[in-house]
Formats: C-alpha cells, sequence, structure tokens
C-alpha cells in the first residue's frame, strides 16, 4: 500500500525530466522508510517551530549563535562529532559583507562504509530582528507558515530528521555522513564559501536542501552565477553657473561607461550585464564631483566570468574626461551551479524513487532562479551535486506569505533517506 497521496501532475515549463533507465530501484516504496517517514513527521514539525522560532538574520549574530547551538546541540544528540565553525578567518569581502560573519554548524557521522556523503542547508534569514512577532510559526491546513520557513529553515529540518530516520533504521553502511548547516548564506556566504568547496571536493555525493517550488516540483543543476560591478568616479566640484569650466564632471564620465559598456550581455551564452542603479553629485547648481553606478552579472559557467571581467577592465580605460578618477571593483558573488554526468546521474535515480510514491519530480538542467551554496560545492566537487531536496514551498524573502507544503515532509524525507542508503550500497550510477 502506497503511503503518500498521489498528486496532480503540473507542467513543468522547461524542466528537463532525466530518464530514469539504469537505476536499481524498487517499483514499490520500502515499507520501513514509509513508516519511519510518516513517524517523523510531527517531530519535523516542532523542529520547524523551534526554528522559525528563533529570529537568524544573516547579521544577526547572537540570533545566529543561539540557533546554531540548538541545531548544534540535535546532531551531537544523534551521536554526531559536533563543530561550531567561526568562519571569518577566511572570509571574502565584498562591498557589503558584514564586519563580523555568523558561523557554520559541521557535524560528522561515521559509518562502516566507503561512500562520503555531505548534506548542506543554511540558518540564516533576510529579515529584521522584530519580525518574529508579526509572522510567528503557524500551521493552517496543509501550510505552516513562518519567517524563513522556506528560505531555509525548512532545509534545516529535514536534514536533521533525515538523520534522525536514518538513525532509527540503524544504518550506518556510508563511510562518512557529513552535515554543514551555514549562517551567511543570504549574504552570498562570505565565510563559509571556501569550507563548502573544500567539503564539496572531499565527498561523493553533495545534498543541498533548499526548498522546492509548490509549482514545479523539481530538483535542480544548474543555476546561474552572481557577480557585480561597480563604478565609483571621482571629479572636482564647481558652480554649475558661474564656473563650470573649472570643475571635472564626474556624472559625464560615468554616463559615458555605462554607454559603453552597456552591451557586455551575449544571450548565446546566456551571459547578462545590466547596469541597475545610479547616482551622482549634491545639488542642482554644482557640478558633480563624485559619482557611482552598480550592475548586476549573471553567467551560465565559471569561465564566463573571467571573459566579463576582462571586457570591462578593457573598456574603463576608455574615458570621455581624462581628469576624472575611474575605480572599478569586480565582485564574483557566487558561481553559477553547473550540471555534470554524476549529477544527471544521482538526480536521474532520485525521479525513480520518487516513482515509487506516485509523485512526478522534476530535474532541471536548466539555470533558473537565485544562486546556491551547491554551486561553491560544486566548484572542486568530482561528485553529484544536486539542489532542491527541501520541502516545497512560497514566498521565500517576503514579510507575510513564507510557508511550506506539510504533504511534502514525508515524501522528501523518503527521498533523502533512500538516496543517502542507495549512494552507501553503491547502487546509484555515477557516485
Amino acid at each position: 500500500m502506497k503511503r503518500f497521496p498521489s498528486r496532480s501532475w503540473r507542467h513543468l515549463g522547461g524542466a528537463v525530466l532525466l530518464a530514469a533507465a539504469c537505476q536499481s530501484v524498487l517499483a514499490a516504496p520500502d515499507a520501513r522508510i514509509a513508516t519511519l517517514a510518516a513517524e517523523q513527521k510531527q517531530p519535523l514539525l516542532d523542529s520547524l517551530s523551534q526554528l522559525v522560532g528563533i529570529e537568524s538574520g544573516s547579521r544577526d549574530l547572537e540570533g545566529l549563535a543561539r540557533l546554531a547551538d540548538l541545531i548544534a546541540g540535535k546532531l551531537k544528540a544523534m551521536g554526531g562529532e559536533v563543530e561550531l565553525v567561526d568562519t571569518n578567518a577566511h572570509a571574502y569581502r565584498m562591498e557589503d559583507t558584514p564586519e563580523k560573519i555568523g558561523g557554520a554548524v559541521r557535524a560528522t557521522f561515521k559509518g562502516t562504509g566507503t561512500k562520503k556523503v555531505m548534506l548542506i542547508a543554511h540558518m540564516d534569514t533576510v529579515y529584521q530582528r522584530g519580525m518574529l512577532e508579526k509572522q510567528p510559526f503557524r500551521i493552517e491546513g496543509d501550510k505552516a507558515y513562518g519567517l524563513g520557513i522556506s528560505d531555509d529553515k525548512q532545509g534545516v529540518a529535514v536534514i536533521l530528521h533525515t538523520v534522525a530516520l536514518l538513525q532509527a533504521l540503524q544504518f550506518k553502511d556510508y563511510g562518512t555522513l557529513t552535515v554543514l548547516i551555514n549562517g551567511d548564506e543570504e549574504i552570498s556566504s562570505p565565510g563559509s564559501r571556501s569550507l563548502i568547496t573544500k567539503l564539496g571536493s572531499e565527498h561523493d555525493a553533495v545534498l543541498s536542501f533548499e526548498g522546492a517550488s509548490v509549482k514545479d516540483d523539481k530538483l535542480s543543476l544548474a543555476t546561474a552565477g552572481i557577480a557585480s560591478v561597480t563604478l565609483n568616479v571621482t571629479g572636482k566640484a564647481s558652480h554649475a553657473g558661474s564656473a563650470p569650466e573649472a570643475g571635472v564632471n564626474a556624472l559625464y564620465e560615468l554616463s559615458h561607461q555605462i554607454l559603453q559598456m552597456r552591451d557586455l550581455s551575449d544571450p548565446a551564452t546566456g551571459l547578462k550585464m545590466n547596469w541597475t542603479i545610479a547616482k551622482a553629485g549634491t545639488n542642482r547648481n554644482v557640478i558633480p564631483a563624485t559619482a557611482s553606478a552598480g550592475a548586476d552579472v549573471r553567467v551560465l559557467k565559471v569561465s564566463d566570468y573571467d571573459r566579463i571581467e576582462q571586457q570591462v577592465n578593457e573598456r574603463v580605460k576608455k574615458q570621455l574626461v581624462p581628469q576624472a578618477k575611474v575605480e572599478m571593483r569586480f565582485e564574483r558573488r557566487r558561481p553559477p551551479l553547473e550540471a555534470n554526468g554524476a549529477s544527471r546521474a544521482m538526480a536521474s535515480y532520485a525521479q525513480g524513487i520518487y516513482k515509487e510514491l506516485d509523485r512526478p519530480l522534476g530535474a532541471d538542467a536548466v539555470a533558473a532562479g537565485g544562486g546556491t551554496d551547491a554551486a561553491f560545492a560544486a566548484l572542486q566537487a568530482k561528485g553529484a551535486v544536486v539542489e532542491r531536496f527541501g520541502l516545497q514551498g512560497f514566498g521565500a524573502h517576503s514579510a507575510d506569505a513564507e510557508y511550506v507544503l506539510i504533504d511534502s515532509i514525508e515524501p522528501r524525507l523518503y527521498l533523502a533517506t533512500r538516496l543517502i542508503m542507495d549512494i552507501s550500497r553503491g547502487q546509484v550510477p555515477g557516485v
């Protein structure tokens, strides 16, 4: 008997459905795992209530520390070797990187096998302290609401209860099961990116637990990389009416720079560069002595970063106002997640597991949406890295509508548990 109700098929709108060939999966659900997943449903909701109940904005160091202690305690109680990691020492400093960055929780579970599997999620949110009072954790029908519940406290909860499920099964056929929960994802992971990259290279498979959409239940094999360009122009102020010739117009130079770099996007490769913000001057009757602008950059391949940075460096040398000083900063905020053969194979296998539950699961190899820490994990990885193993949800970064679907809890616990078990046993092709 299938424990999970079949859901109506929704059009995936461009998602790439990977064939489920060459898989060693059963035709019906594993009754033991299904039963335990059902038993973990309410405990997972209880964990969500606890996680959401601690405000943890990316710059709220006190809240992040409290949440880290809670998560660390739960992982330690399950037998993990737990470490609270200070990520400040090797931080990649960007213009908006705070002086002090929230830490990460790392837990290691040693098994009897050889395969190394890593589970990642983040505990920080985009919200400011005090907003919790207006949107506390609550359940309405099949939806659980709360600030950060979809992005990404559900991911933390799913990982915790996947580990609990493995413990209940007394499963230890993996070599190493690593859990990493970081506290700086929403500010482009300046502190944790190097650790995630290092650990990603040391594991055979990485499962990232950002949430899936309520519209398109699918995994992600690719996401766009994010970069930024900042131009700062310094000129000389002067009276715009009586002595404009004595000034150096920073706005003229900035306008020239923006116009000469307006055509660097390359639709054929998915590279996008768009100027989005600009400001100049202080008063209408003063020649502006300062001007600045920022551009958003998106790439689908890591190699495209080198290309666009080189092009910007060449263009910025061509000035309209020689006396002006032009400074350019190019920041690689987050790399793209690029699909590879191992990731495609693991996603295909995951689709086969979901078929046991009579549920469709997409696997999108076309980059879309925001960036992901999975991209850092994949930078030097030889194995599979796949995103969106978390619950289906909606309203990320909204102040009043963020929720997850409760009926996605059991299927996602089943999926993550089965996949970890089969990876550990060497049954997943390419992993």
